[in-house]
């Protein structure tokens, strides 16, 4: 979805495009979709480049390691017996372990403050935070749309989980494994909005910015940017892979028609909010493992 343009409703001219100093040229994208102007022959390169790093120090790399453990765990026996843990305790001692988390947390955030930085590097006259929609101008609007993108959602990659799991082609998900302390709530939520910001940045704002400007078609930005989602997320089976690419989908489609990534953020965290701590506060009232 196409970043809002500048105040002035006017592109920015390009510099000579000889002149490779810049590795992105322009992102004020056209509001109905439309291509936007290219970057620099002699700063191609460069910018594809950025973004395979980028990929290689965020969920690209997620991606790889997810295929891996795919494989492990297909070469091991029937996927719906074993089981995918996602918040695990990294130590016994309860200040340790609530270090490792915030440690985790906090550099999990890197890759996503480093895709901004590069992002606002652009020569372009819209302030990065504009331009993907993550302002504060419509905060209301943005909390009730990221609500009911949840609530679209979040039903159906219920349902779509355990009819994987009855099929044996997903394993058995458990959102956290957290010892009980004061602080395991708030940390799982913290968890949650780490989730949502790496993804819905790195994955939607900056690769949909970067591969537009590197003239890819608006269908293959929505699939590259919803088939990155759906494999970091292999590692869970083939029924979490489906429902994220879909997710992906909606999640790209929304952005390229509205230009804004801050609803996707409180979508994806209410959604790993009632994962996370929905799981912790009903284990033991179901006898969930």
């Amino acid at each position: 979805m196409p970043p809002q343009r500048a105040a002035t409703g006017a592109p920015t001219p390009l510099a000579d495009p000889a002149d490779a100093s810049h590795p992105a040229a322009l992102v004020d994208l056209p509001a109905d979709g439309s291509a936007p102007v290219a970057v620099p022959n002699a700063s191609r390169p460069r910018l594809v480049a950025e973004v395979w790093i980028m990929l290689g120090l965020s969920l690209g790399a997620s991606a790889v390691y997810s295929v891996i453990d795919l494989i492990a765990k297909l070469t091991q026996g029937p996927l719906g017996r074993q089981t995918a843990t996602l918040n695990q305790s990294a130590s016994p001692r309860p200040y340790v372990d609530l270090s490792y988390q915030l440690a985790g947390i906090v550099f999990t955030l890197v890759p996503a403050a480093l895709a901004l930085w590069l992002l606002a590097g652009d020569r372009t006259t819209t302030a990065v935070s504009r331009r993907l929609g993550l302002d504060r101008t419509r905060p209301l609007k943005d909390l009730g749309t990221g609500a009911v993108l949840a609530a679209v959602i979040g039903v159906p990659g219920i349902a779509l989980y355990l009819v994987g799991h009855a099929l044996g082609i997903t394993a058995r998900v458990v959102p956290e494994a957290l010892n009980a302390y004061w602080w395991t709530l708030p940390v799982l939520f913290l968890q949650a909005v780490k989730n949502a910001v790496i993804e819905e940045v790195v994955v939607v704002g900056y690769l949909m910015t970067r591969l537009r400007q590197l003239g890819v078609g608006p269908r293959m930005t929505t699939a590259a940017s919803a088939l990155l989602r759906g494999s970091y997320h292999l590692y869970q089976g083939f029924g979490p892979f489906l429902g994220n690419a879909v997710m992906g989908v909606i999640f790209a489609e929304y952005f390229r028609l509205r230009g804004r990534v801050l609803p996707l953020i409180v979508a994806h965290t209410i959604l790993d909010t009632a994962s996370f701590i929905g799981y912790d506060l009903l284990r033991g009232v179901l006898h969930l493992p």
